[in-house]
């Protein structure tokens, strides 16, 4: 029962905020037994506990023993130290849950003592409202059980999908950057309300309701988005039209250059991360 497990936020950083907000929203996690430490930025902590209630205490204070849930959520760079630091901290049945970039489970697992439990999970900053969309890839000594829980906690933030490692990269393409990818469209729905004289308030949100409603139609049908979208497309008609546009301007090949791209950068990262963190 996850009103039962005490959980470390190791990083108070925006992830880890986003995630601490979608958690406190619900009842399944109650906020005295959520614990958020850093490595020395003391007024973030202070804003972290006044806004979300939680506890706060120093690095060298965190009581890691007491935790059920330990989660990575400093900077990437910072991974080598802090594995080396608390391995020997932790108990062999406490899961580690990464959300740092790059870290796959096999480095944190050679780094941490044998068959230490490790999960590696990507969620989005839709955290903050229950929505994102949230990857997570089992490490080796983790169990069916462990999964279950895992999976049960991040759910309070959205939806969480089971994948392989190997898909980590294409996950961040899609789901990691996906956000910024909608807000740009809306953006520019926005700008294009405005300049045919709407307010552009009332443009975003009109652009924003009719994405969430698509999304929402996506969700709760079983027809594919062509299927959805055929049915919505009268020959010679207005979004036909549009359709038209953006095929001519090349706007489906943009998307997928979008993802391609981001999912090419997620690989790149983690190979620099690879050779900074490795030694050769």
């Amino acid at each position: 029962m996850l009103n039962q497990k005490t959980i470390a936020f190791l990083g108070a950083g925006s992830m880890a905020e986003a995630m601490i907000s979608g958690m406190i929203k619900t009842d399944k996690v109650p906020v005295n037994q959520i614990i958020v430490t850093n490595k020395g930025n003391q007024d973030r902590l202070n804003r972290m506990e006044d806004k979300y209630r939680v506890r706060t205490v120093t690095f060298s204070e965190m009581p890691f023993r007491e935790a059920d849930f330990v989660i990575l959520a400093m900077k990437p760079k910072g991974a080598e130290e802090t594995l080396a630091t608390i391995k020997d901290l932790l108990r062999p049945d406490q899961v580690v849950i990464s959300v740092l970039a790059g870290i796959s489970t096999s480095y944190m697992e050679e780094r941490l003592n044998a068959g230490q439990k490790v999960i590696r999970v990507m969620p989005n900053t839709s955290s903050m409202i229950q929505e994102s969309a949230t990857a997570m890839s089992l490490g080796t000594d983790t169990n069916d059980s462990d999964s279950r829980m895992v999976k049960e906690l991040l759910s309070v933030m959205g939806k969480v999908y089971v994948i392989e490692e190997e898909q980590m990269d294409i996950f961040t393409g899609l789901a990691g950057s996906g956000p910024a990818y909608f807000y740009y469209l809306i953006e520019q729905m926005e700008n294009i309300g405005k300049v045919s004289g709407m307010d552009g308030k009332m443009a975003r949100k009109i652009a924003a309701q009719t994405l969430y409603g698509a999304a929402k139609m996506i969700m709760d049908r079983d027809e594919s988005p062509a299927e959805l979208r055929k049915k919505v497309t009268s020959p010679n008609g207005t979004t036909a039209a549009g359709l038209e546009a953006l095929k001519k301007y090349h706007g489906g090949e943009a998307i997928s250059q979008a993802v391609s791209h981001a999912t090419n950068r997620s690989r790149e990262i983690s190979e620099e991360i690879d050779r900074v963190l490795i030694p050769s």
